[in-house]
C-alpha cells in the first residue's frame, strides 16, 4: 500500500484544515488507518485511527476538535481539524496497518507527511 497525504498548510489559531490521505492498492478496505503527528524535537505521536468497519479513536488532545473518516470507494481517509491550536503544529502522517492501535509499531505503511502550522 502506498499512501499520499495532502491538505496541510498555514492557518491561524481557531481555524480549520482538512487532511487527506489517498491510498493505492485494492486492499485499502482491509486496513485500519491512522493519523500521527511529529512536532520538531518530539517523538511521533498518535492522533486518531479509523478501523476497517469505521470505528474511531482519538488522542485526548484532539478529542472533540478532530474527526477522522474513510471513504473506501475512493481509497481515502480524511482528518477534519477544527479549532486548531498552535500546539497542533506538526508534520502529520497517515499510516495503514492490519490491526488498529495507537502505537507506530502497529502500522506497516506510512505516507510522506504533510506540514500543518498553526499561528497564534
Amino acid at each position: 500500500v502506498q499512501l499520499q497525504a495532502s491538505g496541510g498548510g498555514l492557518v491561524q489559531a481557531g481555524g480549520s484544515l482538512r487532511l487527506s490521505c489517498a491510498a493505492s492498492g485494492r486492499t485499502f478496505s482491509a486496513y485500519a488507518m491512522g493519523w500521527f503527528r511529529q512536532a520538531p524535537g518530539k517523538e511521533r505521536e498518535f492522533v486518531s485511527y479509523v478501523t476497517r468497519y469505521g470505528g474511531t479513536n482519538y488522542a485526548d488532545s484532539v478529542k472533540g476538535r478532530f474527526t477522522i473518516s474513510r471513504d473506501n470507494a475512493k481509497n481515502t481517509i480524511y482528518l477534519q481539524m477544527n479549532s486548531l491550536k498552535p500546539e497542533d503544529t506538526a508534520v502529520y502522517y497517515c499510516a495503514a496497518g492490519p490491526l488498529v492501535g495507537t502505537s507506530i509499531k502497529e502500522y506497516n505503511f506510512w505516507g510522506q507527511g504533510t506540514q500543518v502550522t498553526v499561528s497564534s
